[in-house]
């Protein structure tokens, strides 16, 4: 019940899941599928966060969005594909669900509960996606920083946060210098605590007011979509 999406199911859905169910570890920087990769089982995040990447040809890659506690990953399966153009790692380890592709589909094709919670959850993903390729267009790495450790924020069981520097800046788009820049800013200001690849929010209020309308846009949409499944 920690993963949003499970917890919305009607009773007789996820009793007939939840026995397939398997908790696992999500360790950070654990990739759960390749770029192109086939699909073999669904995951259901409850304290880890993946990173969707897509990655280049010369390898560079940026993030695309986020997926936590209020998500799942691989809903290319059941969007008609069985393989994906992006990446998924594990970003912020912890835990999760997994659930076999074979079982996902059969309870997505009785074109139930299921398939409706999944559909509306996959138009919020896509919402995200897009927000996120305008914020990488038009607004600044400070917001776009705060955007970011607000997301995870909102999915961590805590207020620390584990990542690297290498981390944020693979996630963004941008140099490591830039996110040294960006993490001192804040730092000075009282909203973060940064030291050996542990980020510490102390002021949440301080990091919403630093970024950019993007952070409320897909929260609004997520639980726009999601109040209503």
């Amino acid at each position: 019940m920690q993963n949003h999406l499970l917890a919305a199911l009607p009773k007789e859905v996820f009793e007939r899941i939840a026995p397939h169910l398997e908790l696992i570890p999500m360790p950070l920087g654990e990739v759960l599928y390749e770029s192109g990769g086939q699909l073999h089982h669904v995951y259901f995040p409850t304290t880890a966060i993946v990173s969707l990447h897509y990655v280049m040809e010369n390898g560079a890659s940026a993030e695309m969005a986020g997926v936590g506690n209020d998500g799942v990953v691989g809903i290319s399966l059941f969007m008609g594909g069985n393989t994906t153009p992006s990446l998924a790692t594990v970003c912020a380890s912890g835990h999760g669900y997994r659930l076999k592709a074979r079982l996902m589909m059969e309870e997505f094709n009785r074109a139930g509960p299921m398939m409706r919670l999944m559909l509306r959850y996959t138009q919020a993903l896509i919402t995200q996606v897009s927000q996120t390729a305008v914020c990488n267009r038009h607004h600044s790495m400070e917001q776009q920083m705060c955007r970011w450790l607000l997301f995870a924020l909102d999915r961590s069981p805590s207020h620390e946060l584990v990542m690297t520097q290498e981390l944020i800046a693979s996630m963004l788009g941008v140099r490591r210098e830039g996110v040294t820049e960006t993490a001192g800013k804040l730092q000075r200001a009282g909203l973060i605590s940064y030291r050996r690849g542990h980020i510490t929010v102390m002021d949440r209020v301080g990091l919403g007011s630093r970024a950019c309308e993007c952070y409320n846009v897909v929260n609004k949409e997520l639980h726009r979509l999601l109040s209503d499944a």
